[in-house]
């Protein structure tokens, strides 16, 4: 059996997007469960890896709505709503697969780890931020945003300004090694969780900054990181596929890096969506011999991991 970390998208903590509340990502999260703890019945390690979007961007606007109506309730800073956020999905994973594997009696026990990452304060990233955070506001409120508090702000589609910060590259896990501790104890842990806490290194301190780190490049990491067998990534759709939503679509079971390679520049793959996707599971296919990584919906992760289905990305 092998070590696998696997990388949840959103469709398993929110099924439904327009419903965003707690009550039902925890329904959500259980039916998750069942795929996960099929895993490890099957007698694979798993560590569990998943994103943040919507959730850390809740957090950032009511803190943003609060302090608009009350200047007294101050705006939290973007780390700490990572960490938020972080906790609120890994309470959610660890009740719901604690839960399940109860059920199937199963003797293991699970943990969410509030997890930082260290990136690169030089990373070209921060010098052009692109991803949107938290609530829309008016060009007028945008300057004002920008002057007091140095975001950086960009008008977004037409519907109003929106603060946006960088998304750096994963370097270090910072606790890698209570990560490793316990996943060798035989215990599964819920860890990077949106990416991780971005956090830069300054005189021996650690310090968080505003971006978001790409939850699948941080799951390529810890898996490097745990020498884990496997990186599963699990999204909306059962495989990849070339020519997506086009009459001539075609779905792919085995890829090479060098294909992989080739339909990344042919430009097969959304910046938004599968190509972070593919370059994860191209990252951890080349970092050793013998690795692979497997991109498939959460449905059909068992099957994946049996050869049954799925898109197999390897040397």
């Amino acid at each position: 059996m092998a070590r696998i970390v696997v990388a949840l998208g959103g469709n398993a903590l929110q099924a439904n997007p327009k419903d965003t509340s707690a009550e039902a990502q925890l329904v959500t999260c259980h039916e998750t469960s069942k795929a996960i703890v099929d895993l490890i019945e099957d007698g694979h390690e798993v560590i569990i890896a998943h994103g943040n979007g919507p959730q850390v961007g809740q957090f950032v606007a009511t803190y943003e709505t609060a302090n608009a109506a009350n200047e007294g309730i101050p705006v939290m800073p973007f780390p700490e709503c990572g960490a938020m956020s972080q906790g609120y999905i890994g309470y959610h994973l660890q009740q719901a697969i604690r839960e399940e594997m109860r059920e199937r009696k199963i003797n293991k026990e699970v943990a969410a780890i509030v997890t930082q990452v260290v990136v690169d304060e030089n990373d070209p990233g921060f010098k052009n931020p692109t991803k949107p955070v938290g609530s829309f506001f008016t060009e007028e409120q945008a300057k004002k945003l920008m002057a007091e508090k140095g975001y950086t702000m960009k008008e977004d589609a037409g519907r109003g300004w929106r603060r946006v910060v960088a998304s750096p590259m994963p370097k270090a896990v910072v606790e890698e090694v209570i990560v490793k501790t316990l996943v060798e104890a035989g215990h599964v842990v819920i860890t990077v969780g949106g990416g991780g806490v971005p956090v830069i290194e300054k005189n021996g301190k650690l310090e968080g900054v505003p971006a978001v780190i790409d939850k699948d490049l941080a799951s390529e990491r810890i898996a490097e990181l745990l020498n884990a067998d496997e990186l599963v990534i699990l999204t909306a759709v059962e495989q990849i596929a070339i020519n997506f939503n086009k009459p001539d679509q075609k779905n792919l079971k085995d890829l090479s890096v060098a294909e992989a390679y080739k339909y990344i520049e042919e430009g097969h793959f959304a910046p938004g969506s599968m190509l972070p996707k593919v370059k994860a599971a191209l990252m951890f296919a080349e970092s050793k011999p013998g690795r692979k990584a497997i991109v498939t919906s959460l449905e059909r992760a068992r099957e994946a991991l049996k050869g049954l289905t799925g898109t197999i990305i390897a040397q």
